[in-house]
């Protein structure tokens, strides 16, 4: 396996999920800058997936990997549609490529009703419980990382986010055209998206490398941030 030199390092764009921001890569940002020059874009700024992909790159490197959790992946793939030439590699973490189901639509409407008429305060401690293994609620470095980044992202951004969500495309028909090194990571325990869900996008990308994480939740980058900077920095010096 080819690594880059120290002096060709690599743009990499780290897409953040729902109510996260940069602080969900704060691990990848700060070991693999000898490899890459990371970017984290603001996903807060639109309610649509497209325009949020737009946002990306019109700010974006010429061409640049593409990494992202949740929602993040979501972007990643409208990115891949706009300008495919644009991406070296791709690593999809704790994502989908389908839409919500008619259940999880409901359930994301009604959290948006909620927090349109002012019940929003950043993610509950019960709410965190869903989002990361039970190890990791209590652990400062993880769950109380997770409370302090909904807050700072905040209702409105979090209202535009689950529109944005709310309105992408079923991307599983685009997977078999994604044609660079792609890294499909997930924690074992992700209530969110399920290992299913990127043991499907990884069985439908050409040669796509899969790791199920133990002992973690939705949210791979902070919960396990040694393992999945680990893989990122293989699938960096991938050929």
């Amino acid at each position: 396996m080819m690594h880059p030199t120290p002096h060709a390092r690599q743009p990499l764009l780290l897409l953040p999920g729902l109510l996260c921001d940069r602080a969900l890569w704060a691990h990848q940002i700060e070991n693999l800058s000898d490899i890459a020059e990371p970017y984290v874009p603001d996903l807060t700024g639109h309610d649509r997936i497209g325009d949020l992909a737009d946002s990306v790159l019109v700010n974006a490197p010429a061409r640049f990997a593409l990494a992202g959790l949740s929602m993040g992946g979501y972007v990643a793939f409208e990115i891949l549609r706009r300008a495919p030439e644009r991406v070296t590699r791709l690593c999809l973490v704790d994502s989908s490529a389908r839409p919500d189901t008619h259940e999880q639509r409901q359930r994301r409407e009604a959290m948006l009703k909620l927090a349109r008429i002012g019940k929003f305060r950043g993610m509950s401690p019960r709410l965190l419980a869903t989002q990361v293994h039970p190890d990791h609620v209590a652990v400062p470095e993880i769950g109380g990382v997770v409370l302090a980044m909904t807050e700072r992202v905040g209702r409105d951004a979090f209202c535009r986010q689950q529109a944005a969500i709310l309105s992408r495309p079923d991307s599983r028909p685009d997977l078999g055209s994604i044609k660079v090194p792609t890294l499909v990571i997930v924690g074992a325990d992700d209530g969110q998206t399920p290992p299913d869900r990127s043991r499907e996008i990884a069985a439908a990308i050409p040669d796509a490398q899969l790791h199920v994480l133990p002992r973690c939740g939705h949210l791979a980058p902070l919960e396990q941030p040694v393992q999945v900077t680990a893989l990122m920095r293989q699938w960096l010096g991938a050929v």
